[in-house]
């Protein structure tokens, strides 16, 4: 198994080891791990005391005894939330309802739990959170500052989403992606169209070109022109405007459904014309708007490939089933759910890396410190002794006080 850089956490000079503990994440046919085990040894360097559940990272490819000869202690998922000062998950509960309720009866009061929580779509489920008594930290609302770049695993998701939605496309679209030169004549390249250019967006279009496919991508927020062209794709160009496209954060905002009825017109020439589609689009917190119309994929090229990487919050194309593969007027539309999940080994090593660039931020002088005037701890925080604190999250409950 590949070694990666040292990560350095500054838990020196402690009395008593911070209790880490990493348990097996139990949201269905989730196989990535919060906590790879090259990391575990620069952890127990410092001072932390690691605890893993058996079976923890054995979907990704690590052992329990890789965890052991790094460093770590297997434990029970009862002793990890029993011990552990700070708990490190992929999907906390609200990322995991169903199955991970469970964990709620384990979690203590001023306990710490670091991990997704998919808080701006199920908001309502953070009051159980609450409950609990625990500081839980939401990985998906760090802020989008330089400083927090290396702690953002939406991005590193994202980038892997990218990446595999043109490999699905290649494995059922019934032409080759590159162009050959062959004894039997010329193959021309597949035509491929995406549709949201932020992270999945460009790897998606880098990850095309690779292939050899012709590419081109269109985005509301006209900045991500230059993005476009700097990976090899054409930039497409609608009339529309697009001023108040997007947030101060970087990400795309929700527009009005006139400007989705006029973006749908023009865009329904375009994706005639290309062999691949895939659709990106998403807003924090909302239903993904409907792109790609029916009509839209009726008049496709039969074999044509729709991957709509929105599938999860409703999906971009009205033809999308989430977690399903249909054949809709002879187009294969693909609506393909934790993408990030089905590359297990990479995608845990890309979040044990933002999780712990996280946690070493939390740390100061041996110690975990919850220090609220730190942007990223306090907009990352969603409950604390026993309430919701994010002012998004409370916003979006409803309960959050008028101004």
């Amino acid at each position: 198994m590949a070694a990666i850089e040292e990560v350095k956490v500054s838990m020196t000079e402690q009395v008593k080891p911070i209790v880490v503990g990493v348990p097996k994440e139990t949201f269905p046919g989730e196989r990535r791990v919060a906590l790879i085990a090259d990391i575990v040894p620069s952890m127990v360097k410092s001072g932390a005391e690691v605890l893993v559940e058996s079976g923890a990272g054995v979907a990704a490819g690590i052992t329990d005894e890789s965890y052991t000869r790094k460093g770590a202690k297997i434990a029970t998922r009862d002793e990890i939330f029993a011990k552990s000062e700070v708990v490190f998950q992929v999907r906390t509960f609200g990322a995991n309802p169903a199955a991970g309720r469970a964990d709620l009866g384990a979690m203590r009061p001023g306990q710490i739990v670091i991990g997704m929580t998919d808080s701006l779509n199920d908001p309502a489920l953070s009051s159980d959170l609450a409950k609990t008594g625990a500081t839980v930290f939401s990985l998906e609302l760090v802020p989008r500052i330089t400083r927090a770049q290396s702690m953002d695993v939406l991005s590193s998701m994202a980038t892997i989403a990218g990446y595999k939605a043109i490999i699905l496309a290649a494995d059922v679209l019934p032409r080759f992606f590159p162009m050959f030169m062959t004894a039997a004549g010329t193959i021309a390249p597949a035509r491929v169209f995406i549709v949201g250019v932020g992270v999945a967006g460009l790897q998606a279009i880098a990850t095309a070109k690779r292939l050899g496919a012709v590419v081109s991508a269109y985005d509301i927020r006209p900045a991500v022109k230059d993005q476009v062209k700097s990976v090899g794709a054409k930039f497409v160009e609608f009339e529309l405007q697009t001023g108040e496209a997007e947030d101060k954060g970087g990400y795309a905002k929700a527009m009005g459904e006139e400007f989705y009825r006029k973006q749908r017109e023009m865009m329904a020439k375009v994706v005639k014309e290309h062999d691949v589609v895939v659709t990106t689009a998403a807003v924090p917190g909302k239903k993904a708007p409907i792109l790609v119309t029916e009509d839209m994929v009726k008049g496709m090229n039969p074999g044509s490939v729709i991957v709509d990487l929105a599938a999860e919050r409703g999906g971009n194309c009205e033809s999308t089933r989430p977690g399903e593969t249909v054949h809709v007027h002879g187009v294969t539309v693909m609506g393909p759910l934790n993408l990030p999940s089905t590359v297990p080994y990479h995608a845990s090593q890309m979040f044990s890396k933002n999780l712990i660039a996280f946690f070493q931020n939390m740390v100061k002088n041996g110690a975990v410190d919850i220090n609220a005037d730190d942007e990223i701890i306090r907009d990352t925080m969603i409950t604390k002794g026993g309430e919701v604190v994010s002012p998004r999250v409370k916003e979006l409950m409803g309960t959050a006080p008028r101004s």
